[in-house]
């Protein structure tokens, strides 16, 4: 692994971390590096000063915390864009309206999806529980489904 500083065209730093150097190059070229700040993708590796202690530093090198050789960039830079955060506050309304007007059916959810589907109860909104398989099977049979949005905070 190697860890480059890099900066965008806006001027914000930060640093990422990748395999190699083909693997930083090949990631740029498809403009997968972005900028966690403006998420600009014209991102350019800085200059940075190999850690290498000298022989006559090295013992104090080695007893030096880990902590005091990442420098700190001058500017806070959060980890998640505002456009991401906007996102998941979309997706995270869209779920609860969903909930709250839906009823849960658990496990039972292919089920009484087919119910509905081939009019032996009412339609009504529900969610529940599917493997992939079933999912499958109820949209081979023209049954509508659709997951509900799942975001990180709910595998927390």
């Amino acid at each position: 692994m190697i860890r480059y500083a890099l900066h965008c065209d806006k001027g914000h730093s930060f640093e990422s971390w990748f395999q190699d150097s083909a693997a930083y190059d090949s990631q740029r070229k498809r403009k997968l590096v972005a900028c966690p700040a403006c998420d600009s993708t014209e991102v350019e590796k800085a200059l940075m000063a190999p850690q290498l202690p000298r022989k006559s530093n090295a013992k104090a090198a080695a007893a030096r915390p880990a902590a005091a050789e990442t420098p700190v960039p001058a500017e806070a830079v959060p980890l998640v864009s505002a456009q991401e955060l906007e996102l998941r506050a979309k997706l995270k309304e869209l779920r609860d309206h969903i909930v709250s007007r839906a009823d849960n059916v658990g496990d039972s959810f292919p089920t009484e999806a087919r119910k509905m589907h081939y009019g032996d109860i009412e339609h009504r909104p529900i969610y529940g529980e599917a493997t992939i398989d079933e999912a499958r099977a109820l949209v081979d049979e023209g049954i509508e489904v659709a997951p509900l949005p799942v975001l990180p905070d709910d595998r927390n």
